[in-house]
């Protein structure tokens, strides 16, 4: 089944709005950040409420279009998919003042609490997993959460992937590699700026290796065969007070939009 037909399919079966199986989404509502910054979220379905975090110059609008929205929808899920500050249609603030250290963690704090949300799982990918450890570091407590697309690397430190990002953030075409000013040509079509990026990356913190051993929420870490751009899935899962690595067909960008993906995360969740 191509990924529009599952997902049409999967809209029917959750009772969805028919734009739910094209290219659109449910409509943008916004709220405020930590800082009083405009924030968007799209938010769809009835049932336990479930967080979707978005990687790096993606938008939550990529779960409606890569299907997992509708899937959990129709599992019996209240889907929540908000956009990074600097991504998407929320604000793209510049200044240090902006970017604290875990930001974009204290955005979705903000989130929770303005949506009056109690009990909650959380499915992250890449950058978005990122900012759901250091949601839980926090204090955050979901039932289960799904960390896609990270490894032990990233998240306890800075991998030459995200000095690249960083380069390119900064200096746009004039980066120092071939492929940092490929990223800066992305996000530049993108409409991005490179002063809130560059923002949004410092702001990522490392988690220390006690940090996590103390995180015990039931969590999968899930990578494609093909994935070590962040470190190994199995590192992150050893390193976590409660979790298990898996590891599903697929590079780092392709993952996400896979069946094998879509069925590990809401297996893993199972019904509310």
């Amino acid at each position: 089944m191509t990924p529009i037909t599952r997902r049409c399919a999967v809209a029917a079966l959750a009772a969805l709005p028919a734009s739910a199986c094209g290219r659109e989404t449910p409509p943008v509502r916004m709220f405020k950040g930590f800082d009083g910054a405009q924030m968007a979220v799209r938010i769809v379905g009835e049932g336990r409420a479930t967080l979707l975090l978005h990687g790096f110059t993606s938008t939550g609008e990529s779960w409606f279009r890569w299907g997992l929205a509708q899937r959990l929808v129709a599992q019996g899920r209240r889907v929540i998919a908000p956009d990074f500050r600097a991504h998407g249609q929320s604000d793209a603030p510049e200044g240090p003042g902006a970017y604290p250290k875990d930001a974009l963690a204290m955005d979705q704090e903000a989130l929770l609490q303005d949506l009056g949300v109690g009990a909650y799982d959380l499915v992250a990918y890449s950058m978005g997993s990122l900012v759901a450890v250091r949601m839980l570091v926090r204090g955050a407590h979901p039932g289960r959460a799904v960390l896609g697309g990270v490894g032990d690397a990233r998240v306890e430190g800075v991998t030459a992937r995200d000095e690249m990002f960083r380069d390119a953030a900064a200096h746009g075409a004039a980066a120092s590699t071939e492929g940092a000013r490929r990223m800066a040509e992305a996000l530049a079509r993108g409409g991005m700026k490179g002063p809130a990026i560059l923002g949004v990356l410092q702001s990522l913190g490392r988690t220390s290796p006690d940090e996590l051993k103390r995180l015990t929420t039931p969590t999968l870490v899930i990578c494609g065969d093909r994935d070590n751009d962040n470190g190994r899935a199995e590192g992150l899962a050893a390193a976590l007070g409660n979790a298990k690595a898996m590891r599903v067909p697929g590079a780092h960008g392709a993952t996400p939009q896979t069946d094998a993906f879509e069925d590990a995360v809401t297996g893993f969740l199972g019904k509310p």
